[in-house]
């Protein structure tokens, strides 16, 4: 599991590490049933405080992404296929909404963001096509 913190983005560290595990969860770079690191090794390699581990493990588990078997650890929980699309959904909702704000602030107009938009889906979709085929 790799996890990448920024110190000065002014998100708390714990949803930092909510938002990259959730994303690894719906990307399918963590899977069902997937013990995940220890509470206290991801934070001596992220550098972070155990507590602010443990508290986006535990929001993580209130939401159903994650799963405690006793005496064992974490794991990636089954989710739901409506669920996951809805959680895929709204991931991107977020990252969209801030993307619009840039835009509208740097007076870009629409058309050439959602030409910008179109252009990158269109290169990273063929790399996606072309790592799959290899």
């Amino acid at each position: 599991m790799l996890l990448e913190i920024d110190h000065h983005s002014g998100q708390p560290i714990y949803r930092q590490v909510i938002d990259q595990i959730r994303q690894q969860i719906m990307a399918g770079q963590l899977h069902e049933s997937e013990q995940l690191i220890t509470v206290r090794d991801l934070a001596s390699q992220l550098r972070v405080n155990p507590m602010t581990i443990s508290k986006a493990y535990a929001l993580l588990e209130m939401e159903g992404l994650l799963e405690r078997r006793r005496g064992i650890g974490l794991f990636v929980a089954k989710v739901k296929v409506d669920q996951k699309e809805q959680t895929k959904e709204s991931i991107l909702e977020d990252l969209l909404r801030q993307a619009a704000v840039i835009a509208v602030q740097f007076d870009i107009p629409k058309s050439k963001a959602m030409e910008m938009l179109a252009q990158l889906y269109e290169e990273y979709n063929l790399k996606s096509r072309d790592r799959k085929n290899v």
